[in-house]
């Protein structure tokens, strides 16, 4: 399953963030894979897509940077699947 992730980081501090990330990498767990991101020009947010198949995977990579980053994570099917799936409904 994929998931848009939206991280906020706190006190704005994306320095902090990426200091770790550059420490400790990305520091997720086994069979949660990283499928891309994208940051906010003003280095608020960033969003990624990240995919797994146990959505408790997600709270284990949260508890590594929840001091760090607020988390939203919002469940998405790509595109291509919607148009199958709803195609035969029109």
């Amino acid at each position: 399953m994929l998931f848009m992730v939206v991280e906020r980081f706190k006190n704005r501090d994306a320095r902090a963030v990426y200091r770790r990330f550059k420490e400790k990498g990305r520091m997720a767990p086994e069979g949660l894979t990283y499928v891309g991101s994208w940051i906010e020009a003003n280095f608020d947010r960033c969003f990624q897509l990240m995919e797994c198949d146990d959505p408790r995977l997600l709270q284990q990579w949260v508890a590594r940077w929840q001091d760090l980053i607020e988390f939203e994570f919002i469940p998405v099917i790509p595109s291509k699947e919607t148009v199958e799936t709803i195609t035969p409904l029109l």
